[in-house]
């Protein structure tokens, strides 16, 4: 947006240079405050228009096996899958009523390195399902350090029921931050591509055991 100021056209009579610059200052305050209720107005409008405020996430989109890059980082959904039972050790293995997802998921950065957050699966009613805390997160994706332009990979666990599946994405984002909150932090945003036949099937098909034990 461009700010004018306009000038009077009328040239003063007798008045004393004195008083010209009284009256200039007096003008030149009142331009500044004009400006500046301006400008607060344009930045509300531009705020208003983006649809939310500065605290709200900055999302980028993208399907399963698009790179999608979120300036600090790049996230690439690889493959995903459903499992009965999750095997965590030679002695542990945990199971579930509804359903374990299980997303593999590839990411680099671009400048310095960062951990991943977990991850959220979003049901396209506005729902939110974090990953799942059964399954520590040092044996995710999240505990490994995403590097400048080198691909790392690693899984994320959900633990949700099968009506979440259909149209469901997963939000990819940076770890929470403490004190004051980042404007506009990035997040990739990944569809499953999964309707209401594909995720009834995947959701009806679980493997019996997904194991994360390292052989």
């Amino acid at each position: 947006m461009t700010l004018t100021d306009q000038r009077s056209e009328a040239v003063p009579g007798r008045q004393s240079r004195r008083g010209g610059r009284r009256r200039g200052r007096g003008s030149g305050v009142a331009g500044v405050a004009a400006g500046l209720v301006m400008l607060l107005a344009a930045v509300g409008l531009q705020t208003k228009a983006l649809g939310g405020t500065v605290n709200d996430p900055l999302s980028y989109t993208g399907g399963k096996g698009e790179v999608v890059d979120a300036q600090r980082f790049s996230v690439r959904l690889d493959s995903f899958t459903t499992a009965r039972k999750i095997q965590l050790s030679d002695t542990e293995t945990i199971e579930t009523g509804n359903v374990f997802l299980v997303v593999r998921a590839s990411a680099k950065s671009s400048m310095k390195p960062y951990h991943l957050g977990q991850p959220d699966l979003l049901t396209p009613d506005g729902v939110r399902f974090a990953a799942t805390d059964r399954v520590d997160r040092q044996k995710t994706l999240a505990n490994v350090w995403v590097q400048p332009d080198i691909w790392v990979s690693g899984p994320f666990f959900f633990e949700v029921p099968a009506g979440a599946l259909p149209g469901a994405r997963v939000v990819f984002k940076l770890p929470p931050q403490a004190g004051a909150q980042e404007p506009y932090r990035p997040e990739v945003e990944i569809d499953l591509g999964l309707d209401e036949a594909a995720a009834r099937k995947l959701a009806d098909s679980p493997q019996d055991v997904y194991s994360i034990v390292k052989k």
